[in-house]
């Protein structure tokens, strides 16, 4: 029997995947996940987006059992990196398409995954593209990679390489395709890096940069804070109530049933934000930067009418008050202690009364004991766990529950 007619050894690929959990103990639950197929039309071994991994019976046979381990984390890594999403995607943004550009994408997924994914029990297979492969240098994402460098004579000898859709997102002829057998729904999947990512968090240690980077965007995914907080400024201003007032310039529709009596009609105006700005020392210069892109924000939630927008620095005191439209830039003056009590009753009292009140603030401060006569949005900076050298079980308190809160930055 030769060795392109041969069975796939499934005893020495078990091994294998033995070896590779015990050699990288976070990713068993992924290695376990895989569906393993025996594929003789798979140059060595590839992956779909469906978890399963094809796997050639020659190359099999004719690989160590320690580089066959080594093969396995790189493919299961793919899947968790979800490199088939980010390929899909990169290639939309950019408008790439053919097989070359899926080519350069696998290589560029793989200088990602290659990085750092040998020794501690894992050999270095023969031809694994790393960073220096390409000349670059290491730590970076594969769109980063994908940015910088182009098909050429560094890649000439790497034509082929194929690790399926599951690394670059072009479907394969020898893939079962998503109504094949064996193959994971989406829910499951997430499922499987959620749990892998749980583990790493729960024992960075054991885990190098990149895995606890990845791993902790997938048990904390960044939050969408400029939409949450558009969205939270908008709903405030559009709440029942907020910038409605009686005016006689147009007499109400039901004047007309009570002749002799002009009523006034209830008249829907642009709502007013006030914006108070916590200057206090605790709130870095990139964080007040980030404070004054948002107020410009805020201005075009609102309709773009700035003269409603007003801009209040707070830190113990309350500062003056700015109209939006009167200069290009905001003064923001500060820098002591945190008191934002002083702001919100500053706000309260200006007249015309704000209809909303925007808080931007890093959340060390003492908050108003009653709940403001206004709707309150409150976009917090985030922490790392605050302590005090005098209290180290120093906790800074919430803002109030009658505030609508979005973690920014």
């Amino acid at each position: 029997m030769t060795p392109d007619t041969a069975r796939i050894d499934f005893d020495k690929l078990f091994a294998a995947r033995l070896l590779a959990a015990r050699a990288r103990p976070y990713l068993a639950t992924a290695l376990f996940a895989l569906h393993l197929v025996e594929s003789p039309r798979v140059p060595t071994m590839g992956v779909d987006r469906y978890w399963r991994c094809y796997v050639s019976p020659a190359f099999v046979n004719y690989t160590p059992v320690e580089d066959l381990a080594s093969v396995l984390v790189h493919e299961v890594s793919h899947l968790l990196r979800e490199h088939h999403r980010r390929s899909d995607r990169f290639a939309r943004e950019h408008d790439l398409t053919g097989p070359a550009e899926r080519l350069r994408m696998n290589i560029a997924a793989d200088a990602e995954i290659n990085d750092d994914a040998f020794g501690d029990g894992l050999v270095q297979p023969e031809g694994a593209v790393l960073p220096s492969t390409l000349g670059l240098g290491s730590g970076e994402l594969m769109e980063d990679y994908l940015r910088q460098f182009r098909l050429g004579p560094r890649t000439a000898d790497l034509a082929w390489l194929d690790c399926g859709s599951g690394a670059d997102g072009l479907d394969r002829e020898w893939e079962l395709g998503p109504d094949g057998a064996d193959g994971l729904s989406e829910q499951e999947r997430d499922a499987v890096r959620f749990r892998v990512a749980q583990g790493i968090v729960g024992r960075p240690g054991h885990a190098p940069e990149g895995w606890r980077r990845w791993a902790e965007a997938a048990v904390h995914p960044p939050q969408p804070w400029r939409d949450l907080l558009g969205a939270a400024i908008r709903s405030a201003a559009s709440a029942p109530g907020v910038g409605a007032d009686y005016s006689y310039g147009r007499p109400a529709r039901r004047s007309a049933g009570v002749p002799g009596v002009v009523l006034p009609s209830l008249r829907h105006t642009p709502p007013r934000v006030t914006v108070i700005i916590d200057t206090s020392g605790s709130v870095s210069d990139a964080e007040l930067g980030s404070a004054l892109l948002e107020t410009a924000a805020i201005a075009r939630t609102v309709g773009g009418r700035r003269d409603l927008v007003t801009v209040l620095s707070c830190d113990a005191a309350a500062r003056i008050a700015d109209p939006l439209c009167r200069a290009e830039g905001i003064p923001l003056i500060g820098g002591g202690g945190t008191d934002l009590r002083t702001g919100f009753a500053k706000a309260i009292r200006a007249q015309p009364r704000p209809d909303v009140v925007v808080v931007l603030t890093d959340g060390q401060t003492p908050w108003p004991a009653a709940r403001p006569a206004c709707r309150t949005v409150v976009g917090l900076f985030r922490r790392d766990p605050a302590w005090r050298e005098d209290d180290p079980d120093y906790v800074p308190d919430r803002p109030p529950a009658w505030a609508r809160v979005v973690d920014i930055g």
